[in-house]
């Protein structure tokens, strides 16, 4: 193996994981949960989560990640845990795998709208019945075409390996000190956008005055599933970047940082979504998954001025989220070949992505074609997703809090919260309270949850 690679600076290591965490989970996903779990109630149990469990949770990775010094499954093997516990390290990589193949697809849906928005071919809808129709008919067009979809998704892998190759501070970091800034740049003006919208009042007051007789048990599982993933925790990528940070780096004071730039991204989103929807009387619409993005709000932009400008704009921003995400979730793989396997980064991204486009060209023929091919009653692509994200995510970060809580090195946590002893840290104990305590029950709630 060549030199450790670690991220040049502080800012450039903030960016590269908050772009890691900032995703589709953000972008479609939050608004979507906070309108189908009540809105301002959904919320505030969202941000107590991502306060209360979800920095505690996302610094034990990091921890683990420093301590190991290797990826999501050697950090184990390098602290030598006892036999097993590896185990919990290679369903991370296994689940982010996962997650990779199908995000690829909607990576490359994104790619497709921007294009489209750029080139006005979105907003070509004279032939149509209404906006809606048209919008939705465009959708299942894109997902029923056979190589259309498929020339997107090819795009977003070869970018990935041209950035993965080039390394992670030439590569990762310096991609993410580019894109992280024109991501919130792109959300601020939205935001002041949809301030000014006629009825952005009604949206707001949905979004941030709760109505506690909605808040359920329900609720606040779904509120709390949403807090992890939106996170990326469990997924690998936080052990695998926290092996790239300097030991001069605080590993509190960091994951303050990520969860709060990344709960700020899921709020903005929300900021801007509801006041949008509510003024061109769209609250009513289901907005799940990819209809929100999809359906939904180019039907709020062909209702704007200067439409093609602010549907160009979204989709850039969509698309920076996707990249950035994809780029995290494969180098938590290539990390894994480069240490297990001793091999060249080109050789390693390579042995990554090249399973990627066969496991990618399936899930987006699943989506269209092949979309009458079900197990259990879901496409490929579904069943991915469910077996990833609501399955091998919560199963992952129950055995990591329980193995960093009670099973790890005696001192580690506190070493790495405190630079081997060097430098106090109110935040140790309450890190392993939670982890020991709190985090596993709440977690395996979440994960009955998603069967019930």
């Amino acid at each position: 193996m060549s030199k450790k690679a670690e991220f040049a600076s502080k800012i450039g290591l903030i960016a590269a994981t908050v772009g890691s965490a900032i995703g589709l989970g953000n972008v479609w996903r939050f608004p979507a949960e906070a309108q189908a779990n009540g809105g301002a109630a959904f919320l505030i149990v969202y941000v107590a989560c991502v306060l209360i469990l979800g920095i505690p949770v996302m610094v034990s990775e990091f921890a683990l990640g420093r301590a190991g010094g290797s990826d999501a499954l050697g950090a184990f093997k390098q602290l030598h845990a006892k036999k097993g516990w590896w185990v919990i390290g290679g369903l991370a990589i296994m689940a982010s795998y996962l997650i990779l193949s199908f995000y690829m697809v909607v990576a490359g849906w994104t790619i497709e709208y921007l294009w489209d928005s750029v080139t006005g071919a979105l907003y070509d809808i004279s032939n149509s019945v209404s906006e809606r129709s048209a919008f939705t008919d465009k959708m299942v067009a894109l997902t029923q075409s056979t190589w259309k979809p498929l020339l997107g998704t090819y795009g977003v892998i070869a970018l990935n390996f041209v950035i993965l190759v080039i390394g992670v501070q030439k590569g990762i970091e310096r991609m993410s000190n580019i894109l992280m800034p024109v991501l919130f740049i792109i959300l601020l003006i939205f935001t002041v956008v949809a301030f000014s919208l006629p009825e952005a009042a009604k949206g707001m007051e949905f979004f941030l005055k709760p109505d506690f007789s909605k808040l359920d048990s329900a609720v606040i599982l779904n509120a709390m599933g949403q807090a992890f993933f939106s996170l990326s925790l469990g997924m690998g990528i936080l052990i695998t970047y926290g092996a790239y940070f300097p030991k001069s780096t605080r590993l509190t004071r960091t994951a303050m940082t990520v969860s709060l730039l990344d709960m700020t991204v899921a709020i903005m989103m929300g900021l801007i979504i509801f006041p949008a929807v509510t003024s061109f009387g769209l609250e009513n619409e289901a907005m799940r998954g990819a209809t929100l993005v999809f359906v939904t709000l180019p039907e709020v932009f062909a209702m704007m001025p200067a439409t093609q400008l602010w549907s160009a704009l979204f989709f850039l921003l969509l698309s920076v989220a996707a990249i950035t995400s994809t780029i995290a979730i494969a180098e938590v793989s290539v990390s894994f070949m480069q240490h297990r396997f001793n091999l060249k980064r080109t050789h390693a991204c390579t042995a990554v992505l090249l399973p990627i486009v066969a496991l990618s060209t399936i899930c987006s023929l699943s989506q269209g074609p092949w979309s009458e091919f079900t197990i259990f009653g879901l496409t490929i692509f579904d069943l991915l997703d469910t077996i990833a994200t609501n399955i091998m995510l919560p199963v992952g970060s129950i055995g990591l809090c329980v193995y960093m809580g009670w099973f790890a090195p005696k001192d580690l946590l506190r070493k790495q919260l405190t630079n081997h002893g060097s430098e106090k840290s109110w935040m140790c104990p309450i890190v392993l309270f939670i982890i020991r305590y709190l985090a596993p029950v709440l977690i395996l709630l979440v994960l009955l949850g998603n069967f019930l």
